[in-house]
């Protein structure tokens, strides 16, 4: 009911502000009235048909959009599951591969132990070698002098270069008690002949002797210097072995620490890329939600929209069915018609009434007028106005109306010049405006993207120098705990090792005196009776489980323990500190290298960013130049409510009509 009350209301207003026939009586204003109201009716029609339309749109909007959503979500969840199977698959092997580099440094100071120890005993060889060697040469040497001194048989000589054989180290017993003895049958000189015949088949002998030692000895140094050769040989191909084993371990650990970084940065990459693919799924779920509320929402406006919509139709319509009845158009026709007759008559009659003298000006004038009204034209409204009040003669109407019509269209020519003229700065200056609106937008999303990034970047790097100045921190307290932890340790085992040796002493004097008191026999029974007294022999105050000695053998056993635990964790503590200070150190290195490739990226995107500023600023200046000219031309060039076209055309008419007025007033025939 409020709702055909409000279309009543409507057709009042209608009703209320229509304008009266002056010329016609076809169309009445009950049949005006219908006419509206049929024209309302299609176009609620129409506008309820378009906001089914609109909807079924929006509707597809909204369902397009979830399905998108949520399989964004679907896979964000996937690469969630990924980035977390990535995570941990780099952690694995990051620690896997911490423990190989921890064997090939193992490895490789095993083999660089073993092979000093090589070269130790290689030195020592050789320095072996060098003095047997020198020992041989020298006694050889010797051993040629004193058979060339013999076969000479040079008497000065003799004796020294034999001296000297005997006290080589290298010389057997029995070669040096011979040549002793030689001596010592050294020939007088009145020797009769039988005896230096004798002495001379000795030296022979002595000769012949120290020929075959020398022969021997060559031998040996030969054969020492083959050994030595063969000793070198072997030197050499150990260390080159050793060597080589080294270097390949050394190249492997490098490969291996360089994969262990790279893991290291995959896993770091990997959480960043989680973090964001987590926010940004929380923002779609979030969108989500609220999309879904908001098209439940349009949904339901939807519906109660197209009821009203319905009802308001069958308002107009039952409207349009009462206005058409008998009771209201009929009486219409009947009444309404003699009525607007009689008001024309009188209309008549008064203009009837004029004189014929001004009957030509009136005439025109109320042609002017009708066209100002129609045209919205104040130029004629002023004529016409002039002429209806009589303030000019006959003739200077004329001449005003003359030299209007010759104005107007001097105003015409100057329109259409200044019309082209205006169509190609206002062409140029819009082109000029789109590409610098452009172009400012474009630069504006470029600077706000490089502004997150440095944002990001420095945000990153303060982080990340953080975590280097905590891993720094953490390194020396690892350092400063780990030599107190040993000085403790090592006075500890110091303590027990001394305590032990307390205790050993300790016991062996007890258990010396023990061994002795359990010897000791019983007391014979006193005579006469006795008070009450021990009846057994006295062995220590030592119990069958416990006694002092017990006590005594506990704690020492308590001190080795103390010292077997206290070396087992400082070798564990040490071990575990030289590995936190190894993956200290990777991770150190890792985040070194991630700062300086962020700064050199933060260096280059802020130069970017300077520049892009920079072309922003040129950008706007040349577009607020453009906007500046374009409100320059806006007053002359940009009508605020009427066309050029709509101008030209009013123009026309206002010249037609002058044209047609000047006519009445001479009277032609305009018929």
């Amino acid at each position: 009911m409020a709702l055909r009350r409000g279309a009543v209301a409507c057709l009042a207003a209608a009703l209320g502000g229509l304008p009266s026939p002056v010329a016609s009586s076809e169309v009445t204003p009950v049949q005006k009235v219908i006419e509206l109201m049929e024209n309302m009716m299609q176009k609620g029609k129409d506008e309820k048909h378009a906001e089914q339309v609109q909807f079924a749109a929006y509707k597809q909007f909204c369902d397009d959009t979830v399905v998108d959503k949520r399989r964004a979500i679907e896979e964000a969840e996937s690469k969630i599951e990924k980035l977390k199977a990535d995570i941990e698959k780099h952690a694995t092997t990051a620690e896997k591969l911490g423990r190989e580099i921890a064997v090939h440094d193992e490895d490789i100071a095993t083999w660089k132990g073993d092979l000093k120890a090589a070269e130790k005993i290689r030195d020592i060889e050789k320095a072996n070698y060098k003095a047997t060697h020198k020992d041989y040469s020298e006694s050889i040497d010797a051993l040629g002098r004193a058979i060339e001194t013999l076969k000479k048989k040079d008497v000065d000589k003799k004796q020294a270069s034999l001296v000297q054989v005997v006290s080589m180290n290298r010389m057997p017993s029995d070669v040096k008690r011979s040549i002793q003895a030689f001596l010592q049958d050294e020939p007088e000189p009145e020797m009769s002949a039988p005896e230096a015949y004798g002495y001379e088949a000795q030296s022979g002998g002595i000769i012949e002797m120290l020929e075959k030692l020398a022969d021997k000895f060559v031998g040996e140094r030969n054969t020492l210097e083959k050994e030595e050769m063969d000793a070198k040989h072997a030197y050499e191909m150990m260390a080159k072995e050793l060597s080589d084993e080294v270097e390949g371990a050394t190249v492997a650990r490098e490969e291996k620490s360089g994969a262990k970084a790279k893991n290291l940065q995959g896993k770091a990459d990997a959480e960043g890329d989680l973090e964001d693919t987590i926010s940004t799924m929380a923002e779609d779920k979030k969108y989500v939600d609220d999309l879904v509320a908001t098209c439940e929402q349009k949904a339901t406006d939807f519906q109660a929209r197209q009821a009203l919509r319905a009802e308001e139709l069958e308002a107009i319509e039952k409207a349009i069915e009462i206005i058409s009845s008998n009771a209201v158009s009929g009486n219409a026709e009947k009444h309404l018609p003699s009525a607007l007759l009689q008001r024309w008559s009188s209309l008549v009659s008064l203009r009837s009434s004029l004189s014929s003298a001004s009957a030509a000006q009136d005439r025109a004038a109320g042609m002017l007028l009708e066209r100002a009204q129609r045209l919205d034209s104040r130029v004629l409204s002023a004529v016409a106005m002039r002429m209806r009040m009589g303030a000019d003669p006959f003739e200077k109407v004329k001449k005003i109306i003359k030299d209007l019509i010759t104005r107007l269209m001097e105003e015409a020519n100057e329109e259409a010049e200044h019309k082209g003229w205006c169509d190609t700065e206002l062409s140029t200056n819009e082109q000029t405006r789109k590409e610098k609106t452009e172009a400012v937008e474009t630069l504006h999303a470029e600077i706000d993207q490089l502004e997150a990034s440095v944002s990001k970047l420095t945000e990153e790097i303060s982080e990340m120098t953080k975590a280097v100045a905590k891993l720094d921190e953490a390194m020396a307290e690892a350092t400063k705990l780990r030599k107190e932890e040993k000085d403790k340790n090592e006075k500890t085992i110091e303590d027990a090792q001394a305590a032990q040796m307390a205790v050993a002493q300790a016991l062996t004097v007890l258990k010396e005196f023990y061994a002795k008191a359990g010897e000791a026999t019983a007391f014979v029974q006193q005579q006469p009776e006795a008070p009450e007294i021990f009846d057994a022999p006295y062995k220590g105050m030592q119990s069958e489980n416990g006694g002092i000695v017990g006590m005594l053998e506990v704690i020492e056993s308590d001190f080795a323990r103390l010292e077997a635990e206290t070396k087992a964790s400082e070798s564990a503590a040490q071990k575990e500190y030289d590995t936190f200070m190894s993956d200290s150190a990777v991770d150190k290195e890792s985040k070194s290298k991630s700062i300086e490739h962020k700064m050199a990226k933060k260096q280059d995107q802020s130069q970017a960013l300077t520049v892009k500023t920079e072309d922003l600023e040129g950008t706007q200046k040349e577009l607020d130049a453009a906007l500046a000219y374009f409100d320059k031309l806006k007053p002359s060039c940009v009508d605020a409510g009427v066309s050029v076209e709509d101008r030209v055309a009013r123009r026309k008419e206002e010249i037609e009509s002058l044209q047609e007025a000047l006519r009445i007033l001479n009277g032609e025939d305009i018929a």
